[in-house]
C-alpha cells in the first residue's frame, strides 16, 4: 500500500491556460499589479539603504534594474528582483571591512560575475532541492514577520528603516519588544490612518467589489494611498495634533535636474581589485544572495496560479547581469525578493510586464514625484503588507500541511519558527535539516526512482516508478517531464510503490496541471492527486 497522503483519484487533465506571449493582452491586469509592487516596493528600497549603510538612492537604483532590466532577463514571469533585507548585515560588514561604499560596489561586481558563472555552470539545479515543505514553511514565515514587523509602522510608532526582517534589529529591538515599544507610543494619526487603509483594503477584496468589473482595474492600494494622503492633509489643517509626523512618511531623494542625480550616484572603486577581502566579500554576496533568490523562484512557482516552472541556471545568469549593472550605478546587491513577489501574484499580476511596469514607477518616481510620493503615509503601506503578509500566512496552510503528517508538517512548522527567531537563511537552513532527516530515513529502501518500460505504441512514454521515491528525486523527475515533446502520449505508472513522497506528489501535479497545454496526453495510474499552492 502507497503511504502518502490520501486523495481523490486523479482528475481529468484540466488546466489553467496561461498568459498569452502578447504581453498586452494581460496589461489589463499587469499594469494595477505593477502598482501595488511599486508602493510596496518604494519604502523597502529606501529602508533598505538606510539599513545597510548605503546611499538613501542606492536601494531605489537596485529597485528599477531589478524591474526594468532583471524582469526581461529572468525566466520567471512572476518574480520580482531588487534590495533584499538579508543582506542588509553582510552589506554592513562588507562597508566596515572595505572601507567604503564604493569598494563595495567594485565587489558586487565581482559578485555578479560570479553568479554568471554559477549559472554557466548549471549550479542552479540546487534550487529543486529545497523540500516543499521546507519552501511552504519559508512563506508562512515571511508572512507571519510581515505582519509582525509592520505593526509598529502602522501604529505610527517605528523611526527605524521601513524592513528590517530579522528577529533581532539592529535597534537593539526584537520583532517583539519592538511592538511592545510601539503600544506604548503610539501616533494616533498614523494609526487611524492605518486602520481606516486596512478596513479598505479588506473591503476591496470583498465579493461585492470584486463583482463590479470596473473596480477590478482599480488596485486597492492605490485607493489606500490616495485616501492616506488626503486623510493627512485634513489632520493638518483642521486636526494638528493627528498630522503624521515627518519620519513616518515615505522619504524620496529630491531630483530636479541631471546635476543632482549624478551628485547622488556613487560609483565603483575599482582600486578594491587589488584587495584580497574584496573578493571574499564578493563571494560572499554571490552565495547569499543566490541562494535566496532559488529559494524566492521556488516559491514564486508554487504560489503561481499557472504553475510555470523558473529555469534556474537562466535565473542565475539574470541575477548576475542585474548585480554588475546595479553596482555600477551605485545601487545595492539585488536578489529575487519574495515579499515583492507575493504582493505581485496577490495582486493578480500574470507577466513579466508587472514587474517592468513597477521598474518604470520606480524611475518616474524619483525622476518626477518624489514630492508627491513623500507626502505618504508609512502606515498606509503597512496595511498594504499586512494583507500581503496574511495571504502568505492564511490557517488553512497549516491545516494542509498537518494533515499530510508529520513528515511534512514538522519541517514546515520548524522552518516557521527558526525564521521567525532568526533570519531567512538560517531559518530555512533548521527546516532543511529536519527535512533530510525525514527524507534519508525514507529513502534507506531504494535510490532509484524510475524506469522506461518498452510499449508498442508509437509516440507512447510509459515511466514506471519504483517501489519508493523520494524528494531527493524530485530534481529528475521535473527534468524529465520538461524534456518531454509535444504530442506525446505519457503514462505514469505508480501502481507498484509503496512510498511516494509528497513534494514528487506536488511535482507531478504541477505537470499534470500544464500538460494539456504543451500537447502532452498524461495517464496517472496508481498517483493519488494533492492540492497545490493557488489551487
Amino acid at each position: 500500500m502507497m503511504k502518502t497522503a490520501t486523495a481523490p483519484p486523479a482528475a481529468p487533465i484540466t488546466s489553467p491556460t496561461p498568459p498569452s506571449a502578447n504581453y498586452l493582452k494581460s496589461l489589463g491586469k499587469d499594469a494595477p499589479a505593477g502598482l501595488v509592487v511599486f508602493l510596496v516596493a518604494l519604502p523597502l528600497c529606501l529602508g533598505i539603504s538606510l539599513a545597510s549603510g548605503a546611499p538613501l538612492l542606492a536601494g531605489v537604483i537596485t529597485g528599477i534594474v531589478g524591474g526594468v532590466l532583471v524582469s526581461w532577463l529572468s525566466g520567471s514571469q512572476l518574480s520580482v528582483s531588487g534590495p533584499a533585507a538579508g543582506l542588509t548585515a553582510i552589506m554592513l560588514t562588507a562597508i566596515s571591512t572595505l572601507g567604503s561604499f564604493e569598494a563595495v560596489l567594485t565587489a558586487t561586481v565581482v559578485a555578479g560575475l560570479i553568479q554568471l558563472a554559477l549559472g554557466f555552470m548549471k549550479a542552479g539545479i540546487i534550487g529543486m532541492y529545497f523540500p516543499s515543505s521546507v519552501i511552504k514553511g519559508m512563506l508562512a514565515a515571511i508572512g507571519l514577520i510581515l505582519i509582525l514587523k509592520q505593526i509598529p509602522h502602522f501604529l505610527g510608532a517605528d523611526t527605524d528603516y521601513f524592513e528590517d526582517m530579522n528577529f533581532l534589529q539592529f535597534d537593539g529591538q526584537n520583532t517583539f519588544s519592538a511592538i511592545v515599544s510601539a503600544s506604548n507610543a503610539i501616533s494616533w494619526g498614523s494609526a487611524l490612518i492605518g486602520v481606516v487603509s486596512l478596513i479598505v483594503l479588506i473591503i476591496w477584496e470583498s465579493k461585492p467589489v470584486k463583482s463590479v468589473a470596473a473596480l477590478k482595474l482599480v488596485p486597492g492600494a492605490l485607493i489606500v494611498v490616495v485616501l492616506s494622503i488626503l486623510m493627512n492633509l485634513l489632520f493638518s489643517s483642521m486636526a494638528p495634533d493627528l498630522q503624521v509626523r515627518p519620519e513616518h512618511l515615505v522619504k524620496l531623494p529630491q531630483i530636479s535636474s541631471f546635476a543632482d542625480l549624478t551628485r547622488e550616484l556613487s560609483f565603483p572603486d575599482w582600486s578594491a581589485l587589488t584587495r584580497g577581502s574584496t573578493y571574499i566579500v564578493a563571494f560572499t554576496i554571490a552565495i547569499v544572495a543566490s541562494i535566496e533568490t532559488l529559494l524566492s523562484v521556488e516559491a514564486v512557482d508554487k504560489l503561481d496560479p499557472h504553475k510555470r516552472h523558473t529555469p534556474q541556471n537562466r535565473e542565475l545568469k539574470a541575477q548576475g547581469v542585474g548585480n554588475i549593472v546595479a553596482a555600477l550605478l551605485g545601487g545595492l546587491p539585488l536578489t529575487a525578493v519574495i515579499v515583492r513577489s507575493s504582493a505581485n501574484i496577490n495582486s493578480g499580476g500574470q507577466t513579466r510586464m508587472s514587474a517592468f511596469i513597477h521598474g518604470l514607477l520606480l524611475l518616474g518616481s524619483l525622476l518626477f514625484l518624489a514630492s508627491v510620493l513623500n507626502l505618504i503615509p508609512l502606515s498606509a503601506l503597512a496595511a498594504v503588507l499586512l494583507m500581503v503578509g496574511f495571504k502568505l500566512t492564511k490557517p488553512a496552510l497549516f491545516r494542509t500541511q498537518w494533515r499530510l503528517g508529520w513528515d511534512q508538517f514538522l519541517p514546515f512548522i520548524v522552518t516557521v519558527v527558526a525564521i521567525l527567531f532568526t533570519d531567512l537563511l538560517k531559518g530555512v537552513a533548521v527546516g532543511l535539516a529536519v527535512g533530510v532527516f525525514y527524507i534519508l530515513k525514507a529513502n534507506l529502501e531504494s535510490a532509484y526512482f524510475f524506469h522506461n518500460e518498452p510499449t508498442h505504441e508509437p509516440g507512447v512514454m510509459h515511466i514506471k516508478l519504483s517501489e519508493h521515491v523520494s524528494f531527493l528525486n524530485k530534481a529528475s523527475i521535473v527534468t524529465t517531464f520538461e524534456r518531454l515533446a509535444p504530442n506525446t502520449k505519457v503514462i505514469l505508472d505508480g501502481t507498484e510503490s509503496e512510498v511516494i513522497d509528497y513534494d514528487v506528489l506536488e511535482a507531478i501535479e504541477n505537470f499534470r496541471l500544464t500538460a494539456a497545454e504543451r500537447g502532452i496526453e498524461l495517464e496517472l495510474r496508481g498517483i493519488p492527486q494533492v492540492e497545490v499552492l493557488g489551487h
